[in-house]
């Protein structure tokens, strides 16, 4: 791995051209989160009064115990949801001036602790589309190929540039180059404000030196401010940090230079023996978790919780912040300083999302791979259960049913889609709350990329059981067929996109869109034809149910224009003008099911009509949740 030293060359002035913005300093002030407490549906405070300030350049350690509410607090700190249903107090300062949320993004960038990466993409490329998603139009092709290549020599990852992340099939890079990848990715949208949870696990002692090392050389030369959450860093990582946060059942036991933790608590009667780590050492003073005198535990950390409250250091914090305060310019010329920094080009953001989603398809098996075979597999079943079917009047049911059943379960089987549309869910919520781009376009690249896919499952399906099956020889006929499918798996996977959006957990989602089509399926027309189908399942659900006009339209294509014969002594199921000639018009089929053979334009646009629907409500879903 390069030094520190090489690697800020190698960056050049890309990073210095891209941070404009100066960022003294960001304080906050009597951050308090309250929840109600499960079993004695109290207020309970998870974090309270917490007080801090970072100085540009400097590197926060946010510490504590599990559960001390680390991640809240930087959650907070972050302008996220801290926690759900709680009450946050809070007040923050960037220079000493509040800022909206759209003028915090521009300036910060936040490292998830689950890494959201797709992992059908290369290391390489997941650095070419985060610089594509942030970086602004001025930046040269040059410039950010010399920054993409500067991260990956820094981060160590030059001998997986070209490896995929990784997906549940096929192998990629290990956990821990995952993570430097991750914080990579966010480094390279050269952020004032850089918040890091938990950036070194996964990571072992040498790697978290080295990724921690370069976040800090960063930091210094560029005025970074970086607040990062750590559970428990090796000594030399921890000493790379300027300043520690310890957190113990919310409230703060410390909070000053890393160089001063051993003084403090030495002059508390805590003296810190000479060879031991200092990070786990004040941990382990504040984690009550497992004492076996729960009593005395508690007793010890108030005291220490109160020393700090009246310390002088703690004093000096607010006084800090008051100065700070007192001294920023107007809101309104902070907020034109922060306008200072570009972003990228709104127009481009969709098409790169499209771009990403694109390689993402074809080479992901589960995106399309695996639902190709599937409905392959469908189809051949399909064409050879109902296979080379004659014009008898006996096969007349076995042809409606065949069209039943390929409508039906094409849309059904859409359900395949749900954990790759997850997988770009889980990326989207990332990126939207560093401020890269919106719902609209998320939802305009998910739409247009599963075109040219759905369309080729369609072709591909149809070409194997429609002709196998003997439906209505003809290729004008043909083509209709392969019309109706794809509208059918357009609607299908606008209904899998809305419904998990709405509900983004796998196994909820995957049983809300079986269950919304098997209501499809049973108000379609076939299973009860329509003027006969209960009036509330009729009004409610059966003219906004899209497997209707689809089974509707393929009806219409087999049975519109093809007759069938009556079979020995001339006994036709169906009464129609062909009698006389032993044979059943097909429109007879039709009429039996209260299908006329015109409006079918009028259908395509209902379908159409109910998949922009699903779009637009999937849309919204994913506007008001914003975080």
């Amino acid at each position: 791995m390069k030094g520190s030293d090489d690697v800020e060359k190698d960056a050049g002035g890309d990073y210095a051209h891209l941070t404009n913005t100066v960022i003294r300093s960001f304080g906050w002030e009597n951050v308090t989160v309250t929840v109600k407490d499960r079993s004695t549906k109290q207020p309970k405070d998870i974090l309270s009064g917490v007080n801090g300030i970072v100085k540009a350049g400097e590197m926060v350690a946010l510490m504590g115990p599990s559960g001390s509410g680390k991640t809240t607090l930087l959650n907070v700190l972050a302008h996220r949801e801290a926690t759900p249903s709680a009450t946050v107090q809070k007040s923050l300062y960037i220079n000493g001036t509040k800022t909206s949320l759209k003028d915090f993004r521009k300036i910060s960038s936040y490292v998830e602790q689950e890494d959201a990466l797709v992992g059908s993409l290369t290391v390489r490329e997941t650095l070419y589309f985060a610089a594509k998603l942030s970086l602004p139009s001025s930046v040269t092709k040059t410039e950010r190929i010399a920054r993409i290549d500067a991260l990956l020599a820094a981060f160590g990852l030059q001998g997986q540039a070209h490896s995929l992340i990784g997906t549940p099939i096929r192998k990629g890079v290990s956990g821990g180059q995952k993570r430097r990848t991750s914080v990579a990715a966010q480094l390279i949208t050269s952020p004032k404000l850089l918040f890091l949870d938990e950036p070194t696990s996964g990571l072992d002692s040498a790697a978290s030196f080295e990724v921690m090392n370069f976040v800090r050389s960063i930091a210094k030369k560029y005025k970074i401010l970086v607040i990062a959450s750590i559970h428990q860093p090796s000594t030399t990582t921890f000493e790379l940090f300027d300043q520690v946060l310890l957190l113990s059942r919310g409230k703060v036991a410390y909070n000053g230079p890393v160089s001063s933790v051993r003084d403090y608590f030495t002059t508390l009667g805590y003296s810190m023996p000479l060879y031991i780590n200092p990070a786990e050492y004040i941990i382990q003073l504040v984690n009550t978790d497992f004492s076996k005198d729960q009593s005395l535990a508690s007793t010890q950390l108030s005291v220490l919780q109160d020393s700090w409250s009246k310390s002088a250091s703690a004093v000096t914090i607010i006084r800090e912040i008051e100065s700070a305060v007192s001294s920023s310019p107007t809101n309104s010329s902070s907020s034109a300083e922060l306008q200072n920094n570009a972003s990228a080009n709104k127009l481009m953001v969709p098409l790169t999302l499209i771009h990403r989603s694109f390689i993402k398809s074809y080479r992901d098996v589960v995106a399309y791979g695996i639902r190709i075979a599937m409905y392959m597999g469908l189809a051949i079943m399909m064409g050879t259960v109902w296979l080379r079917l004659s014009t008898d009047q006996s096969n007349i049911n076995a042809f409606t049913n065949a069209i039943f059943f390929g409508g039906a379960f094409m849309s059904f089987m859409a359900v395949a889609y749900i954990p790759a549309f997850l997988e770009d869910l889980s990326l989207y919520q990332k990126e939207r709350l560093n401020g890269l781009y919106g719902p609209t376009a998320f939802m305009l690249a998910n739409f247009i990329i599963g075109i040219p896919f759905l369309f080729l499952i369609s072709l591909l399906f149809s070409v194997i059981a429609y002709w196998l099956g003997n439906f209505r020889p003809e290729a004008g006929a043909f083509w209709v067929w392969v019309m109706w499918l794809f509208l059918d798996l357009l609607a299908a996977e606008s209904l899998v996109v809305l419904l998990s959006s709405l509900i983004p957990i796998f196994v909820v989602a995957l049983a809300a869109t079986a269950f919304a089509n098997g209501l499809w399926m049973s108000v379609n027309g076939f299973m009860v034809q329509p003027e006969t189908l209960n009036v509330f399942w009729r009004y409610v659900f059966h003219y906004i149910d899209y497997q209707a006009y689809v089974f509707r339209g393929m009806m219409v294509n087999e049975f519109g224009k093809r007759t069938y014969e009556c079979g020995t002594g001339c006994h036709c199921m169906y009464k129609s003008v062909l009698e006389s000639e032993c044979k059943i018009d097909g429109k007879a089929v039709l009429e039996s099911y209260g299908y006329d053979t015109g409006n079918v334009g009028k259908y395509v646009g209902y379908m159409l009509v109910i998949t922009l629907g699903y779009r637009l409500l999937g849309w919204l879903v994913l506007y008001l949740r914003k975080h």
